[in-house]
């Protein structure tokens, strides 16, 4: 016993001797030659997406210096797996040793250890985590017709108006994309040019069509076309396949390379990053996240999502599939302040038993809104139309559905694409933590956007809707506007008055409830409605 006991130790040990850690830096030191030469980091596709939504150039669109990043590699030991530019840090492996090491470099801020428990040897200040990844999908190879995963959203009233997605770009993050360039249900794609490249960050190679399966299926949802038997939510989108989910282990590498195809996919200028991969626990336990973790901003993932949000792209991500756990929450990065979580329900639109549920730990409305997950339509990588089940399928049913919706009002910032698909889900004043917001109604929401509520030029929104304290308001540069707020009875109880193209305001002194607000400016007034939780 004791025998058997010891040797087991001895390989739990020899497993994990190579710990994961980041490397964060000080500063990056070219950032002003970068800014003065915008195009020299970022594509023209993404400069004009930042032009349109008002969103100037910082330091975090700077690439890492390169001397650091070969000062790290020359370190004894030390191994790069991954960085990136937003969080200014690398993914290394190394021993514990030789990674605190590294705190000896003059621009190295701080190391952060996956292991927790290492943590309080090092400087490190930053407090990100990590996660479990599930791609948990029960495949039956009966064939069944798409039509009721896209006319539960109202969608296929977007598709008779011919607003399909064209013009816009998604990103899709995966584990790999078996047979894309072969199967039927995706030639589409490759006769009208749709696909416009891809990366595999797990291997370093631009082979995205071998590996895995389940990449195969997301996209079929989205991007799927075989008369009579599948039409995906948005089938003239462009697309750009990125692997950042390596199926041979679990490890928070994953994590880095999610952010570094989200930096690129900015780089690249898409406009919206769908993924169906979530974290939550790890091979080595001591790397693994908490619920008290799932605060919005903490995880890896969960920053560089919330940084992909700020520079204008949607970013949704599937809530997970644990809700029949003992461990049942939405994880990273579905679980990010600004990613939408789309949760699964049955054909029926009731909630889906396996579907990840909410709160947050910090007490956010997760999931924020839910699609079909239960008997999805999508194509397995022989090219049958077969169905299937998981939050792996809602979340890019519902990903092509805004982009569809964002093309028939391509003007709309992405914090106001976010909002008016909110506002129009069923349950948008009674949020619960199975259903989140509920299940949106895009032909509402278009109706919205043209309406009254959004300017025709998309310069204003409030956001966030609901609201907990604060609410942001973006104005039209050079412009003031004065802000009311009344009751359900009509009468105004708070006014304020709004200088800056940007200010934050406090509605603590507001109880829970629905206001109404009217925004007056020299020209115009726009009114709307605001969820106090």
């Amino acid at each position: 016993m004791k025998k058997t006991i010891l040797v087991f130790l001895l390989i739990f040990n020899f497993g994990f001797s190579q710990e994961d850690a980041w490397v964060y830096f000080s500063d990056k030191p070219n950032a002003a030659s970068y800014l003065s030469n915008p195009l020299s980091m970022l594509t023209q596709r993404s400069l004009d997406r930042r032009v349109a939504q008002g969103i100037p150039l910082d330091n975090l669109d700077v690439p890492i210096a390169q001397t650091y990043i070969d000062q790290v590699s020359a370190a004894t030991g030390i191994t790069v797996k991954a960085k990136s530019k937003w969080l200014n840090g690398l993914h290394i492996r190394g021993t514990q040793a030789n990674i605190q090491a590294l705190t000896n470099l003059s621009f190295v801020s701080s190391v952060k250890f996956a292991n927790q428990a290492l943590n309080s040897r090092t400087t490190n200040n930053n407090s990100e985590n990590i996660v479990s990844k599930r791609m948990d999908v029960a495949e039956n190879f009966n064939y069944g017709t798409s039509s009721n995963q896209i006319q539960m959203l109202n969608g296929h009233l977007l598709h008779q108006q011919n607003y399909t997605g064209a013009g816009k770009i998604i990103a899709v993050l995966d584990s790999g994309f078996q047979n894309v360039d072969t199967a039927t249900p995706f030639q589409r794609l490759f006769t009208n040019n749709l696909i416009l490249g891809g990366y595999n960050y797990v291997n370093q190679s631009t082979n995205v069509y071998t590996l895995h399966n389940h990449g195969t299926m997301v996209l079929s949802c989205m991007a799927g076309y075989v008369d009579g038997q599948l039409v995906g939510t948005a089938p003239d989108a462009q697309y750009y396949l990125f692997v950042t989910e390596d199926v041979a282990s679990e490890n928070p590498v994953e994590e880095s390379y999610w952010v570094e195809a989200a930096e690129e996919a900015d780089r690249l200028g898409v406009d919206l990053i769908t993924s169906s991969l979530g974290y939550f626990g790890y091979d080595n336990p001591s790397y693994s996240h908490t619920y008290s973790e799932m605060t919005g901003n903490q995880a890896f993932a969960s920053r560089g999502a919330n940084i992909a949000f700020s520079k204008g792209i949607v970013v949704v991500a599937s809530a997970g599939n644990s809700g029949a756990t003992s461990d049942p929450y939405v994880g990273v990065p579905a679980e990010a302040t600004n990613v939408l979580a789309i949760g699964a329900v049955k054909p029926d639109e009731t909630y889906a038993t396996f579907s990840s549920i909410g709160p947050s730990f910090d007490g956010r409305v997760k999931p924020d809104i839910m699609a079909q997950g239960q008997a999805a339509v999508v194509s397995n990588t022989s090219g049958a139309i077969v169905t299937a089940n998981g939050t792996s399928f809602s979340g890019p049913i519902m990903a092509g559905m805004i982009t569809s919706f964002w093309s028939a009002v391509p003007s709309l910032k992405a914090t106001q694409v976010v909002q008016l698909v909110k506002q129009s889900a069923d349950r948008y004043t009674a949020p619960t933590n199975l259903f989140g917001y509920g299940i949106p109604d895009f032909q509402l929401a278009l109706t919205n956007a043209l309406g009254n509520e959004i300017f025709d030029n998309g310069n204003v929104v409030l956001y966030p809707n609901p609201i907990q304290d604060r609410v942001t308001i973006n104005l039209p540069s050079n412009q003031s506007a004065e802000l009311y707020f009344y009751n359900s009875l009509g009468q105004m109880i708070n006014q304020f008055h709004i200088s800056n193209s940007e200010t934050s305001i406090s509605l603590e002194i507001l109880t829970s409830g629905i206001y109404f607000y009217e925004l007056s400016l020299k020209d115009k007034t726009q009114k709307g409605k605001l969820l106090k939780l």
